[in-house]
C-alpha cells in the first residue's frame, strides 16, 4: 500500500532521564500528530537507521537534537545525504536540529550563532501571511506565534528555495517552507509542553546555559504559546 507510514527521525534523546517521565522526542510526535489512519514508525537515526526510501514513506519528522549539523558524525552526513534523495514529492517536517540540518542538506548554512543561547518562550512575527494561511491555516494570532525554544545554532543563510514563513530578530529563520519539494521546518519546539521545556531547561541551569538566562527562560514559558497551533499546522501539512 502507498503511503503507509510517517517516519519519525530521532535525532536525539531528553537529558537527565526526562524521557522517563515525559517520553522521547518520537513519543512526543507521535502522540500530539495521531490522527485517524496515521501510522507511526520511529528510526533511531543519532544511531544510523534512515528510512529506505520507497512507496510506504507518507511523511517524515526529523526531531530535535544536542548535536550540530556541522559536526563530523557519520550519521549526521548519512542524513544529509538521504535528505538530498528523498523523493521531493515526500512532506518533511524539521524540529530545531531538523529544522538546521534541512537547510543544511538543500542549499543553506548553519553555524553556532555568536548571539549565545535562545531558550524560553520566543516570539516569531509571522512574515508569509498569505502563504501560511494556505499551506498552514489560519493562526490564533495573524501576527505573530510564540513558542518555547533551545538552541545555540542557526540557519544563517537559508536555501534559495526556502521562504521564510515567521521570524524575529534573535532567529531570523524561524521558520522556513520549501518551494521546491513538500518542505516545512521551526526553529521552535512546539512538541514541548511547559513542564518538559522547563525541566529540561533547569537540567542545563548553570552547566550549559547560565542560571540567570534559565530563571528568566522558565518565567516566560508560563506565559499563554502557540505551540497547539503549529501542532495543528504541522499535522495539516502532514496530510496534504
Amino acid at each position: 500500500m502507498r503511503n503507509e507510514y510517517i517516519a519519525i527521525l530521532e535525532t536525539g534523546v531528553p537529558p537527565a532521564g526526562l524521557d522517563q517521565t515525559y517520553g522521547t522526542y518520537a513519543d512526543m510526535f507521535a502522540t500530539l500528530l495521531a490522527d485517524e489512519g496515521r501510522t507511526f514508525k520511529t528510526f533511531r537515526t543519532l544511531e544510523g537507521e534512515l528510512p529506505v526510501q520507497c512507496e510506504h514513506l507518507r511523511g517524515v519528522v526529523i526531531t530535535g537534537s544536542p548535536s550540530g549539523v556541522y559536526e563530523s558524525d557519520p550519521w549526521i552526513a548519512g542524513l544529509i545525504d538521504w535528505l538530498r534523495d528523498l523523493d521531493a514529492s515526500v512532506p518533511v517536517v524539521g524540529i530545531c536540529f531538523g529544522h538546521q540540518v534541512m537547510a543544511q542538506a538543500w542549499g543553506g548554512h548553519v553555524e553556532k550563532s555568536h548571539k549565545g543561547w535562545g531558550v524560553g518562550l520566543h516570539e516569531y512575527s509571522i512574515e508569509a501571511a498569505d502563504l501560511w494561511h494556505d499551506l498552514l491555516g489560519r493562526p490564533a494570532d495573524d501576527k505573530a506565534i510564540r513558542v518555547a525554544v533551545t538552541h545555540q545554532d542557526q540557519v544563517v543563510k537559508k536555501p534559495d528555495s526556502a521562504v521564510v514563513l515567521a521570524g524575529s530578530e534573535f532567529t531570523p529563520h524561524g521558520a522556513l517552507y520549501y518551494t521546491d519539494r513538500k518542505g516545512l521546518s521551526f526553529q521552535c519546539h512546539p512538541e514541548f509542553c511547559e513542564d518538559f521545556a522547563s525541566d529540561l531547561l533547569l537540567s542545563r541551569r548553570g552547566i550549559r546555559i547560565d542560571a540567570a538566562l534559565v530563571d528568566h527562560a522558565v518565567e516566560t514559558l508560563k506565559k499563554p504559546s502557540s505551540r497547539s497551533q503549529v501542532l495543528g499546522a504541522i499535522s495539516r501539512f502532514l496530510s496534504v
